[in-house]
């Protein structure tokens, strides 16, 4: 099975800014067809930063899920390397993603952009690259819907959870891709307690991102608002496996719900 038959030839706004020059780089001779628009010399249909007036209802199904499944790779190589070593399970948790949800043949490829965007980090300064980064997390603000991006932000917090150790160099650059793509500082600290909220009352409400002096009505209302913004439907035209990562999320943020409602007799 070539590459393009899981991740697909139309990126939709990938065409264009930082994030298609990173796919010309690494997608160019991988893709089966779609990507000569980004190699073409002297293109102009979607150079520089064109893309910022083009709403996401602009692209297909399609192109929504082949552009944040890129945007995902591209990302998950520099959280992988944010502590300057590529741990093995880190890796691991990226190849079991595209095992279950694309196949054994999609792990191959999977890893090899992975292994041109690390080399393509290792040949770059590091505030030249992360000036990349930068620009191409501005570009998915500009696009990528609001929900789809708290479940890209929710991945690459896994990942950096992947090893049993979340470093300072992780959180720093969680929240550097987060505040860049329109997201908070806030949605990081909630993304790397979920998996506690069940059992720790702390990590619950950082999960909802208030305080524990905060009043009974302000509790529920960032549940409401956290429960409505991270609701798996508001990602289902990226597919059903995004989907059901989506439905584990939103669980775990009705778990530490529980765990508020049930310390304070709710």
């Amino acid at each position: 099975m070539a590459f393009g038959k899981w991740i697909g030839g139309a990126l939709g706004f990938i065409t264009g800014g930082p994030l298609g020059a990173l796919a010309g780089f690494v997608l160019g001779t991988l893709f089966d067809e779609g990507m000569d628009a980004v190699n073409t010399p002297g293109n102009t249909q979607q150079t520089g930063y064109d893309y910022v007036n083009r709403s996401s209802r602009g692209y297909s199904a399609e192109e929504q899920r082949n552009s944040f499944l890129f945007s995902l790779l591209v990302l998950s190589a520099y959280i992988v390397k944010a502590d300057r070593k590529v741990m093995h399970s880190e890796m691991e948790y990226i190849r079991q993603f595209l095992r279950r949800n694309f196949g054994e043949e999609a792990v191959l490829q999977g890893n090899e952009i992975l292994l041109k965007l690390f080399k393509k980090q290792d040949e770059t300064a590091p505030n030249e690259y992360r000036q990349v980064i930068l620009d191409s997390c501005h570009q998915i603000a500009s696009v990528m819907p609001f929900e789809q991006r708290l479940q890209l932000l929710n991945y690459l917090a896994d990942i950096a959870k992947a090893d049993g150790i979340v470093t300072p160099e992780e959180v720093e650059t969680l929240k550097f891709m987060a505040t860049n793509m329109g997201l908070t500082a806030r949605d990081v600290e909630g993304m790397l307690n979920l998996s506690d909220a069940s059992s720790n009352l702390e990590a619950a409400y950082k999960v909802l991102g208030v305080s524990p002096d905060a009043t009974d009505e302000e509790v529920r209302k960032a549940y409401r608002k956290l429960a409505l913004q991270n609701h798996p439907d508001r990602v289902a035209t990226l597919g059903e496996d995004i989907r059901k990562a989506a439905e584990k999320k939103f669980q775990e943020i009705n778990a530490a719900k529980e765990t508020i409602w049930k310390s304070r007799g709710l």
